[in-house]
């Protein structure tokens, strides 16, 4: 009986910790940054939306990140006054560790001023990328 109470406590463990993981993956969660954390065209290579940039971080053998690929191109698509960026990760570790990012796929969301407004770590579902779109006026 005493050594079936460990396999217990770690089962619980291991339980609410994928709970957690599964919950917290592809939420897009509000920012709050002042102008001194905005991003330039320069450093992501690439012109920023009239209204909103999405900025997606992802790496070469990461099935998620293909996954919301299609979909944020997609969603863009519609859109004339949003940009979508894809970031290899591997390749810009400077701008990874400068922005805090852990996994791939990680989403940021950039108001005009390339300020960042949001951000999804994992891959997010549509419905959560239009409403924070709509969002942003």
């Amino acid at each position: 009986m005493k050594s079936l109470v460990p396999i217990l406590i770690v089962l619980s463990l291991a339980s609410v910790y994928g709970i957690w993981y599964q919950r917290s993956r592809g939420k897009i969660r509000t920012s709050k940054k002042g102008p001194e954390g905005a991003l330039s065209a320069e450093l992501l290579g690439s012109p920023l939306g009239s209204r909103v940039t999405l900025v997606q971080f992802s790496s070469a053998f990461c099935t998620p990140c293909r996954a919301t690929r299609i979909l944020l191109e997609n969603v863009v698509s519609t859109l004339s006054d949003v940009k979508y960026i894809e970031i290899d990760a591997e390749a810009h570790l400077d701008l990874v560790r400068k922005l805090n990012i852990h996994s791939t796929p990680t989403t940021l969301i950039l108001n005009s001023s390339g300020i960042e407004v949001g951000r999804a770590v994992g891959a997010p579902n549509r419905d959560q990328v239009i409403n924070s779109l709509s969002s942003l006026r």
